[in-house]
């Protein structure tokens, strides 16, 4: 895994614990676990934050990093994870969900005005929270579960790939 890469766009434990707005969590972030770049922590990470992100939820962000926290992922990828779903992709994503979660409860679909307001989300609420809540749940699973074995994967693909490239300058060196 290009854990060089990962180091250098990932900020440092000790810039973490010094953040004012975080002191209130207390020695819960002194966890070495949270920081180190391990196949296992990664992986965990990937799990998390692929899981949160396909939640239409508020503070996201949040909830991955009590995610990590709890299976001792790497802090910085889960929580980054989440803006995978951002203003630009959270329609696309969410009216997916919704398509999905119509399809596997066998709901009738709502028709989607030309333009999303408050008033027409509070009306329709009641009729597309539950297909939304069924398309998020299995997205947010599938998403999950491919990013955990897809890192596990990933990984030993990249380390076998480095071991066959060191054998190679090995013998031709000697």
């Amino acid at each position: 895994m290009p854990r060089e890469l990962l180091k250098r766009y990932l900020p440092t434990p000790e810039r973490i614990k010094r953040a004012r707005s975080l002191r209130f969590l207390g020695t819960i972030l002194h966890d070495p676990q949270l920081w180190h770049i391990t196949r296992h922590s990664v992986a965990r990470a990937m799990a998390c934050g692929l899981f949160v992100t396909m939640l239409p939820i508020p503070m996201q962000m949040l909830l991955a990093a009590f995610l990590a926290i709890s299976v001792r992922a790497n802090l910085p990828i889960s929580v980054s994870l989440v803006w995978l779903t951002n203003p630009i992709t959270m329609p696309p994503v969410f009216f997916a969900q919704y398509k999905i979660g119509t399809l596997l409860l066998g709901a009738p679909e709502r028709s989607m005005p030309m333009e999303l307001s408050i008033a027409w989300l509070t009306s329709e609420i009641q009729h597309i929270w539950q297909p939304m809540l069924v398309g998020s749940l299995l997205t947010g699973v599938i998403a999950a579960t491919l990013g955990y074995f897809g890192t596990l994967l990933y990984w030993r693909f990249w380390v076998a790939r480095n071991w066959k490239r060191r054998k190679l300058r090995r013998r031709r060196q000697s």
